[in-house]
C-alpha cells in the first residue's frame, strides 16, 4: 500500500509518537501514546482523525495518553495479551502471529519479548513498514528489564529474519547517537558503521530524526543483531561463545556504557 501517509512526531523528551493515515477511506492508527498533547498537535497539524491506537507494551511512556485520546475520537485500542491487565483502556488483544485488517491496513503482531514479557512488534507487510517499540532500536536494543538476554536475542533475531532489509522500521525513541557511540566500542572495524556514524551525527546537529531506519541497515551496522558477526566476536574475544552470551555480553556492556 503505497499511498499510506505516514507522520513521526517528537513526544516528551526522546520518544516518538507515530500516525498512520489511508486517504482511501481515513483510517488513521497510532503507534503508542507517549504524550496526549503532541498527539493532538500532531493529528490537527495533518488534518486526520484518529481511528486505532496499537500498543507496543505496557511502559507508561508508551501508555498514559490512551484513555483520553479514546474518549476524545473513539479509537480503537489494540495491545499485546500478556500485558492486558497492566494496560487500560484496551478493545483487542493480539498474540504472537495474529493479524489484523484495519481498514485497508493489514497488520501482523510479532511478539517480541524481553524488554517487557508482553511486548508486541507489529509488522505492516503490504506497506515495507515496521513498528518495534522498545525491542529494537536504530543502533540499539531495549534493556533487559522482565525478560533475560536470551529473550531478547531470540526476538532480535526472528525481527531480523521475518522483515526483508527493505523494512522501514520505526521503534520508540531518538537513541541513535548515544547507539552509535557504543556500537564503535564493540565493532571498531565495521566500515558500514563508520559511514553510518557520519550520517547520524549531521542529521543530529540539524536536529533531525535518524528514523525511521531499515531492517538492512540495522543488520549490518547494530551490533546487538551481529552476535554472529566473525569479527566482532574476535574483538570480544569470544570466538567460540554462543550467540545468545555473545549478546549478552553486548548488553552488558551497554548496560553501563
Amino acid at each position: 500500500m503505497s499511498d499510506l501517509a505516514f507522520h513521526q512526531f517528537p513526544c516528551l523528551s526522546d520518544n516518538y509518537g507515530v500516525l498512520v493515515h489511508d486517504p482511501a477511506d481515513e483510517t488513521t492508527l497510532l503507534v503508542d501514546a507517549p504524550d496526549e498533547n503532541a498527539i493532538r498537535a500532531a493529528l490537527a497539524q495533518t488534518g486526520w482523525s484518529l481511528t486505532h491506537i496499537l500498543v507496543t507494551h505496557h511502559h507508561w511512556d508508551h501508555t498514559q495518553a490512551i484513555e483520553p485520546l479514546k474518549h476524545s475520537f473513539g479509537a480503537f485500542v489494540i495491545g499485546p495479551a500478556g500485558e492486558a491487565e497492566k494496560i487500560a483502556g484496551l478493545d483487542e488483544t493480539v498474540s504472537d502471529g495474529a493479524e489484523l485488517t484495519l481498514g485497508r491496513i493489514r497488520v501482523k503482531a510479532i511478539a517480541t519479548p524481553g524488554h517487557t514479557i508482553g511486548q508486541i512488534s507489529y509488522w505492516l507487510p503490504d506497506a515495507g513498514v515496521a513498528f518495534t517499540g522498545d525491542t529494537l532500536f536504530s543502533l540499539g536494543c531495549g534493556r533487559v528489564f522482565e525478560g533475560t538476554p536470551e529473550m531478547m536475542w531470540s526476538s532480535l533475531d526472528r525481527l531480523s529474519s521475518i522483515l526483508p532489509d527493505e523494512t522501514k522500521i520505526y521503534c520508540g525513541h531518538e537513541y541513535t547517537l548515544a547507539n552509535a557511540r557504543f556500537a564503535k566500542t564493540v565493532d571498531p572495524d565495521n566500515a558500514d558503521l563508520d559511514n553510518r556514524m557520519a550520517e547520524i551525527v549531521a542529521l543530529r546537529e540539524d536536529d533531525r530524526p535518524t528514523l525511521p531506519t531499515t531492517m538492512g541497515l540495522e543488520k549490518a551496522t547494530n551490533p546487538f543483531l551481529r552476535a554472529r558477526d566473525a569479527s566482532l566476536r574476535a574483538y570480544l574475544g569470544m570466538a567460540s561463545e554462543t550467540d545468545a552470551a555473545v549478546f549478552a555480553e553486548i548488553r552488558a556492556r551497554k548496560d553501563t556504557f
